[in-house]
This record gives structure tokens, sequence and C-alpha cells, in this order.
């Protein structure tokens, strides 16, 4: 399985993603599923994978190798986000119509969901969230962020804290805390992570980290988040029955 989250934010973009994958008692793998298409100066793209892994990689390679031709579309040609996220579709469905009905035979189904962000000179930084038929959904004021995969346990505290005015610093340390949240209440998603912060208008990324066991400020996180939550748990008033 998989936790993926990007937020839109004034002050730029943050995207956080775990690696894990084929969760089980004595299987588990691990897989980067953050995939960054830069050109300084120019253009910043983040695309964020879940679902089938065969089916991610597929489309990943199609990208990549769209990239490498010198005609047709590919993410380093396109004018504008929106088109980018076309072209992403495009791409998934390309793959939809070679592999999905050999899949169906084995009873797999085509399963898989995208996230692409970033900007590209002369427009606003934008974010798509891309369904397995290849169309898409854009991030607004109202919904900054979008979530893949194990989406549930992680959501409460990012609708709880993150707003456009939110800063990146603030931003990042809510993603940590949310996927720490999905990492406890699911075996499927799991360490090393990816955290990717963009600051507006900088058409290159300046941070990009990989995330271990071993980070002490995600240690550090975790550990206070989960004090925090008891003691504001434990300073709750007991249920008054009477007023119930």
């Amino acid at each position: 399985m998989t936790y993926c989250v990007a937020m839109r934010l004034d002050a730029g973009l943050v995207f956080l993603s775990d690696s894990r994958t084929n969760a089980g008692v004595d299987h588990i793998n691990t897989f980067r599923k953050m995939h960054v298409f830069e050109k300084e100066g120019e253009r910043v793209l983040v695309l964020m994978t879940s679902g089938n892994l065969s089916i991610s990689q597929s489309v990943v390679n199609t990208l990549r190798e769209k990239m490498e031709l010198s005609r047709g579309t590919n993410l380093y040609k396109v004018r504008n986000m929106f088109e980018a996220a076309k072209h992403v579709g495009d791409c998934l469905r390309e793959v939809h119509g070679r592999d999905a009905a050999a899949l169906e035979k084995f009873g797999v189904n085509f399963t898989s969901s995208l996230i692409l962000g970033g900007q590209i000179k002369g427009e606003e930084q934008r974010v798509f969230s891309i369904y397995a038929a290849g169309n898409f959904i854009e991030a607004t004021s109202e919904t900054p962020y979008f979530q893949i995969g194990e989406s549930k346990y992680g959501k409460p505290i990012i609708d709880r804290v993150v707003s456009p005015k939110t800063s990146l610093d603030e931003a990042a340390k809510c993603a940590l805390i949310s996927m720490d949240s999905t990492i406890r209440s699911n075996l499927s998603v799991g360490m090393p992570l990816d955290l990717v912060i963009y600051e507006r208008d900088a058409l290159r990324i300046k941070r990009h980290v990989n995330i271990t066991q071993d980070s002490a400020y995600y240690g550090q996180i975790r550990k206070q988040w989960g004090q925090h939550l008891r003691q504001g748990f434990a300073e709750l008033p007991d249920p008054a029955w009477s007023d119930l």
C-alpha cells in the first residue's frame, strides 16, 4: 500500500510519500513513489504514485521514454501544468490499453492513482490528483491538499491544521505527523520517506530529504506528538451523563 500527500500553499508546495510495498508478515519491499522532473529556472514537476506497482512503474518509464524522444509531447515540452496533467493521464491510458486486459485475465485490477504538482515558468503553481482512467481534478484554495493511498488515518490532522496560509515548515511538520499516524495504524505504509518542499516561484527544488528511522527530527516529533495527544486526552473532562 501507499500513503502520499501534496499540499498547495501560498508559500509553495509540500510533497511527502512513503516507500513500502507488498507488506506482509514476511514480505516487505521498498520502492520510491516520488519522482522529480526538474529544469532549473524553467519548471519543477513532482509525481507521486499509488496502486499497482507495475502500473506505476510503467507510467513513469513511459513518461521518461517520451522525454528522451526528440519529437512529440513530454513533461519538458508542455506549456503549462494543465497540459502536464493531461500528458500524464494520456500515458496512464496508454499503459491501460496495453496491460489492462492481460491483468484482468489473472484477476488483477488496473489500479493506479497519481498526484502531479509543480510550477512552470509563467504560471502559478498547481497540483492535480489523477485517477486510473486518466481524468483528474485540481487543488483549490478550498481544498489545498490531495492524498492517495491509505489516506484515512492521516486526514484529520491535515483538515484541522492546513490552510493556504500555512507556512511551508508548518505544513511539512503536519505532513510528517499525518504520515506517522498512518504508519502507526497500517502495516502497509512505512519508512523511508521522501519529503520535497518547493518555494513558490523558485523554479528549482531547494529541499529534498530522505527520512529514515534514524532521523532525529522525525523521532522527536512522533514522540512529542504522542505525548501531547495523551496529555490532551487526560485533560478532557469525563462525561457528565446528565448533560448528554
